[in-house]
């Protein structure tokens, strides 16, 4: 499937550099556009340096189409036809009447791919067909709802449409948290459509479904929109939520067919079977078309003036990096979207660009711009309107633009960092390519070791999805609390608690006093108030609130185990691309008070870390290497913080005396005998740094099997652990109870430990840099830290595995 354009730049046989085959007017042209423009952007690298590690040619794909099916109403097709889609491809046709016919289904596949009409067609005709008939679109961002609701609303407002059609009497409405009071009660009383998030669904329309009793008695159809977003404990919260609707429909009498959109993933039909706890059907044969795509994978440089925490080299920015194809691939023509990984970046990565631009044509410095969360609605419109009809010839962007907005036919692509995900990954890069012509991806590779590992393994990230997405419904901390709501919303039987798998967590609630067992029931204790205190989007426990001291106007909260890392005095916070450094903590009270400032350095938490091992789930043996599936309790505490430049340069370390923090989670864990590692060639002098090493590369790495952030998982090694008296390294969930991801870890243990080993040995660094085995978030300040010997200490465990 994939055409080698270059080898790696440590071939004596690279060259990319091929004559240029100008175009016709047709476009045609001897290389395709993407090449062209990767070619362009190589001619304008100094000769001393060799980012691009890996290119190669994606072919186009021609379109599959279907007939529209006999069902579906004619009001819905004419609508259809007359927003110029003449008959659907053929994975929209197969989804639509797998729905129809009362089969939960999700379809996976491509950006641009029309996922929304496979459960347009079904929904609006049912809606035409039934003037009772209610259906519940869910979304993971309100723009995206947005997007899809108005994209409906011009379905129905179609002139094709007859005046007494019941189509016009859906009334679709959005309803989420900007939705005014008195909307909400028109959409209540009116709406049979209704466009909202999880967030929502959790806080309002299932607390209150006695006011909702005729829509719930109605509901035929739940959409899922981007169901691929439902990770971690956010998805496994979502997956408890859609436990609760499923419970609540039934109560009224429905039973409704679930319809998933997802982006192109590792086994679509058991995520979603997770997710909304009933079996899904799952359709990925990808009927729609594209143009040829050229993908590069791009390594910034060493910078020799510039060295990082003990020493250690540092790369070149990824965003300043992006900044620099973006500005070479404007002057060429090609309209181009970057993807930045935070809101600062990607303000920063514009800026840079218009720099760079403004030295060689003002008037394309002013055709380039940032787009990310937090702008107005009428300022976003503007933007992708522009960005549409190519008046914007530049945008660097947040993952802002990744999901559902309707901005395609892009001629490039540069994505600014990996982005956590393979899907993640080729939605944004499935923004470039206009119908039939050729575009570009370029991913530039931050200083971390996942995007090491794949800028130089292309396989893990070209072939085929990597990562498979972690749900864990059962999790106690977050199952307790959701169980709580659900029974508010109506008290639950002995047999739905033991459907939950709840009946020990039940009985603990029950100690607790925030639950009673009756006659009837479980039934909460008064003076509970669950929905409140459940936050879905991960957060576990109590909040504390970020407030700005001068005008009180609060910014957001952050849960109380994670606040003495991220809200600690001294903390740089960014809010809608604002910087405010915090002055206070006090976690009594809940609250952390910052003042508005823009510091040119950002801050990293320092703390010690000690773990306990409460019990073993599951333990085998290979020789000198033991593997176990753990629940520990993670003791932190937070001792400073390091000031760091832009350019990756520590500026100075702070000191802080912070209480500490106990973590119940799960950990994968193995340990070593001193008799192998000395057999390896790592004496017990080089154990500490070697283990260190291998477990910061570990966590970099873990995200390649599960799908995590970094921040969502910690580690620790020792040379001598008190629990199992050997040499062990931890990687444990960085939420109560666990996420999943360590468990995913230990399931696909040999090929993550191998990717780890494969990270380490790509970089070029000699000694270790944040590529490969420097954490930004170490508490020890990376020391000791010893590169070669985590090769060594990883081998001896690959080895032993088998």
């Amino acid at each position: 499937m994939w055409k080698l354009l270059a080898r790696p730049y440590d071939s004596p046989e690279t060259s990319v550099s091929t004559p240029f085959s100008p175009r016709d007017d047709s476009g045609n042209t001897g290389e395709t556009y993407g090449r062209t423009l990767l070619n362009r952007v190589l001619e304008g690298v100094p000769r001393d340096e060799k980012p691009l590690t890996f290119a190669a040619e994606m072919p186009a794909r021609t379109s599959q189409l279907s007939e529209w099916p006999a069902w579906a109403h004619p009001s819905v097709v004419r609508a259809m036809q007359e927003n110029g889609i003449a008959r659907p491809w053929t994975h929209q046709a197969a989804a639509a009447d797998l729905a129809h016919h009362g089969t939960n289904v999700v379809v996976s596949t491509g950006t641009a791919s029309g996922k929304s009409l496979a459960y347009q067609l079904p929904v609006l005709t049912t809606l035409a067909t039934d003037p009772r008939a209610t259906a519940l679109y869910l979304s993971p961002t309100k723009a995206l709802g947005a997007d899809q609701l108005r994209a409906v609303t011009a379905l129905i407002d179609s002139e094709v449409l007859d005046a007494g059609d019941d189509l016009r009497g859906a009334c679709p409405c959005v309803f989420d948290g900007d939705t005014p009071l008195e909307v909400r009660h028109w959409a209540r009383e009116n709406s049979r459509w209704l466009f909202t998030n999880p967030d929502m669904l959790h806080i309002s329309l299932l607390r209150t479904h006695q006011r909702w009793a005729h829509f719930f008695r109605n509901l035929a159809y739940v959409v899922i929109d981007e169901c691929h977003s439902y990770r971690g404990v956010f998805g496994s919260n979502v997956a408890l939520v859609l436990r609760r609707l499923r419970r609540i429909a039934a109560r009224y009498g429905a039973d409704p067919v679930f319809v998933l959109a997802s982006a192109t993933t590792a086994d679509p039909g058991a995520a979603a079977s997770r997710l909304i706890g009933a079996p899904c059907a799952e359709i990925v044969e990808d009927g729609s078309p594209h143009g040829p795509r050229t993908v590069a994978l791009w390594e910034p440089p060493l910078m020799r003036e510039v060295t990082g925490e003990n020493g250690s080299p540092v790369r070149r920015p990824a965003g300043s990096e992006a900044a620099r194809i973006m500005a070479d691939l404007m002057v060429e023509g090609a309209r181009t979207l970057t993807f930045v990984r935070s809101r600062r970046g990607a303000e920063l990565t514009a800026m840079a660009t218009k720099r760079l631009l403004g030295e060689i044509d003002p008037e394309l410095a002013s055709r380039v711009a940032s787009y990310r969360a937090g702008y107005l609605a009428e300022d976003r419109r503007e933007l992708e309107t522009a960005l549409a009809d190519g008046t914007l010839l530049g945008a660097a962007t947040t993952n802002a633009l990744e999901l559902g907005v309707d901005i395609a036919g892009l001629d490039a692509v540069v994505v600014a960092g990996f982005p956590g995900t393979v899907a993640s990954f080729w939605q944004q890069g499935g923004r470039s390519g206009r119908r039939g012509e050729g575009s570009l991806v370029v991913l530039v590779a931050r200083d971390d070791p996942l995007d090491t590992y794949l800028v130089h393994h292309p396989s893990a990230l070209l072939d085929k999805p990597v990562e498979a997405t972690v749900t864990d419904p059962s999790n106690p901390y977050v199952l307790g609390p959701q169980l709580l709501c659900a029974a508010m919303e109506l008290p639950l039987s002995d047999a739905e608690a033991e459907a939950f798998g709840a009946l020990d967590v039940l009985a603990k609630l029950s100690e607790q006093g925030l639950i009673r067992r009756r006659a009837h029931g479980w039934f909460v204790t008064a003076g509970t108030n669950p929905h409140g205190a459940v936050d879905i989007r991960g957060g576990i426990g109590t909040q504390v609130a970020i407030v700005v001291s001068e005008s009180g106007r609060m910014l957001g909260t952050v849960d109380t185990g994670r606040a003495p890392a991220t809200a600690h005095p001294g903390a740089v916070h960014i809010h809608q691309g604002e910087s405010y450094v915090v002055d206070e903590l006090d976690l009594d009270q809940g609250l952390a008070l910052v003042h508005a400032e823009d510091p040119d350095w950002t801050t990293s938490a320092r703390e010690t870390t000690e773990i306990t091992v409460t019990s073993v789930l599951e333990q085998k043996q290979f020789g000198d290497v033991e593997v176990a599936l753990v629940e520990v309790e993670v003791t932190h505490q937070v001792i400073g913080y390091l000031r760091r430049l832009s350019s990756g340069e520590i500026l100075d370390a702070v000191e802080l005396d912070m209480p500490k923090h106990t973590l119940p989670t799960r950990a994968v864990m193995y340990t070593v005998t001193p008799e192998l590692l000395l057999q390896a060639g790592v004496p017990a002098e080089r154990v500490p740094g070697a283990l260190h090493a291998a477990e910061h590369a570990a966590i970099g790495l873990l995200p390649l099997v599960a799908v995590c952030d970094r921040g969502d998982i910690g580690g620790v090694s020792t040379a001598l652990h008190a629990d199992t008296g050997l040499p062990t390294v931890f990687v444990y969930d960085g939420h109560a109870g666990g996420a999943g991801f360590a468990d995913r870890g230990h399931a696909e243990l040999t090929r993550w430990l191998g990717a780890t080993r494969e990270a380490i040995r790509s970089c070029e660094c000699a000694s270790g840099c944040p590529s490969c085995v420097y954490s930004p978030k170490c508490g020890n300040g990376n020391d000791p830290l010893d590169k070669d010997g985590a090769i060594q200490v990883l081998s001896a465990v690959l080895d032993s595995l088998g």
